[in-house]
């Protein structure tokens, strides 16, 4: 689409605060008032779209377009979203661990123990199995890190389902989002086993794609929960 906007800025709106191209506030898809209440994302939201060039470009617009799924499929569907994001506590990733190589088994425990020492202190805590057998955690723990979900609000939620879906861990998704590790840790110890792996026989490009649309979703759910909660 060719660029039809002058300039873009950020104003108070009700609710919160609006983008504005060329003093018009901008829209979800679904064409519902796109509002946040941080001016510290409506304003790196509004730089995303004066950096737009002629012709624009979504994959430019990551913060904006994360923001009206916020609007548009996270506050409807706010139950549905919270079970689905809870249910990764049942299959956190870090609760896995191999058997052989001794190496990667010594990798795992290394890079995942603490992360799951601290959401045990924090919230409950998860058995660990090696192999692939399903592992059945303890309701009460299920519970628990429903709960911490649900505490979240829409905004954080939005947040919370790119970074667990990406990771595949609810144990780091909620330490990115809590600022206990940042988007480069998380990123290393969700990907530990193919890191490994491409160390012994290499990557091929459409694994190098994945990891760097891992990467990217990975470093926008923590830009974006960091931008809400400076306000």
């Amino acid at each position: 689409m060719k660029r039809f906007y002058k300039q873009a800025s950020f104003a108070a709106a009700e609710g919160g605060y609006a983008v504005l191209l060329d003093g018009k506030p901008i829209r979800t898809p679904a064409k519902a008032k796109l509002v946040v209440n941080s001016r510290n994302l409506a304003e790196a939201m509004a730089a995303e779209w004066r950096a737009q060039a002629e012709t624009i470009s979504p994959a430019g617009l990551h913060l904006t377009r994360l923001a009206g799924s916020v609007i548009d499929l996270i506050e409807p569907r706010r139950a549905q979203i919270i079970a689905e994001i809870a249910k990764y506590a049942g299959t956190d990733l870090l609760c896995y661990r191999a058997e052989n190589p001794p190496e990667l088994a010594s990798r795992q425990r290394a890079a995942w123990q603490a992360h799951l020492d601290w959401a045990g202190e924090r919230y409950a805590p998860l058995a660990v199995t090696h192999g692939i057998a399903p592992l059945e955690q303890a309701p009460s723990a299920l519970d628990a890190y429903a709960a911490a979900v649900a505490a979240y609000d829409s905004t954080i939620l939005g947040a919370l389902y790119l970074a667990t879906s990406a990771l595949g861990s609810l144990v780091l998704a909620l330490a990115l989002i809590e600022g206990r590790i940042d988007a480069d840790q998380a990123f290393a110890a969700a990907e530990l086993d193919q890191t490994f792996q491409i160390e012994r026989w290499g990557e091929d490009d459409e694994a190098a794609r994945r990891r760097a649309g891992i990467k990217d979703d990975i470093a926008l759910a923590a830009r974006f929960a960091d931008l809400h909660r400076a306000g």
